[in-house]
């Protein structure tokens, strides 16, 4: 069975056609509707997880690695936080091309699974010990989200709006980030440690084949989430931040 986001359906033959999977958007420019209810809660305050305020879990986001298989809330409050990003995060022309897939128990491990076999038909051997020992720590985690792009709608808004036709692919890659960006940021703020990766195209073909995703959407990234086993660690010292004077002016 897929566990989808609104409700518990067989694994459809061609994700999101018809509109009764994961996230049911149609293509056509949607009509204004009513937020969700989760943000006249969570963001009306400008909190989250009632404790955080949206800066403070910014600010706290970071990558975590050593994941294990458990999560500190019901599987409810994870899918009612995808959903939400659904509803209510922007896209250009409100174009709502974002489409996500949430993989959890199995299909999660199917996932990472795919991923290592797709790796090793092509990396050197000397390389597959390491490259199964990271991909061993993604599926270690509680769960996956991919990040998809239907370039339907975005194709429709090219012949609506032509002096803007360059754009509109660049402005779906910003979509997608923010998509990222907010999950990333919530699940840990809900307590999970969370990890960015980006395996397309090598799992491309094989992912859309396994959880019947349309074959003219785009993989952007895997978001994979987790209980952390350890805290992330100190920032590399690599990491510098450039003075503010070379990034950021004020005018008034």
């Amino acid at each position: 069975m897929f566990r989808s986001l609104y409700k518990t359906v067989p694994r459809p033959a061609t994700l999101f056609k018809p509109f009764n999977s994961p996230i049911a958007i149609q293509h056509q420019i949607p009509k204004p509707r009513l937020l969700p209810t989760i943000q006249a809660k969570h963001f009306a305050s400008i909190k989250m997880a009632d404790t955080k305020t949206f800066i403070e879990a910014v600010k706290g986001r970071r990558t975590y690695y050593d994941l294990k298989a458990e999560s500190p809330i019901p599987d409810s409050r994870i899918e009612e936080i995808v959903k939400t990003a659904i509803e209510v995060l922007p896209s250009s022309f409100n174009s709502q091309s974002a489409r996500l897939v949430l993989l959890y128990g199995d299909h999660h491990k199917k996932l990472w699974d795919i991923t290592r076999d797709s790796l090793f038909a092509f990396i050197p051997e000397e390389q597959k010990e390491a490259t199964g020992a990271r991909i061993s720590g993604f599926q270690n985690a509680y769960a996956t989200i991919l990040f998809f792009e239907d370039y339907a709608p975005i194709k429709e808004l090219q012949a609506a709006f032509a002096p803007y036709a360059d754009k509109f692919p660049q402005w779906s890659e910003h979509t997608s980030a923010i998509h990222q960006f907010f999950l990333w940021t919530a699940l840990e703020a809900e307590g999970f440690g969370a990890n960015l990766q980006h395996y397309s195209p090598i799992i491309d073909d094989k992912v859309k084949e396994e959880w019947g995703v349309d074959k003219d959407y785009k993989l952007i990234a895997q978001l994979v989430f987790g209980t952390p086993n350890s805290p992330p660690g100190d920032r590399p010292k690599i990491v510098t931040f450039k003075p503010l004077e070379e990034t950021f002016r004020i005018f008034k």
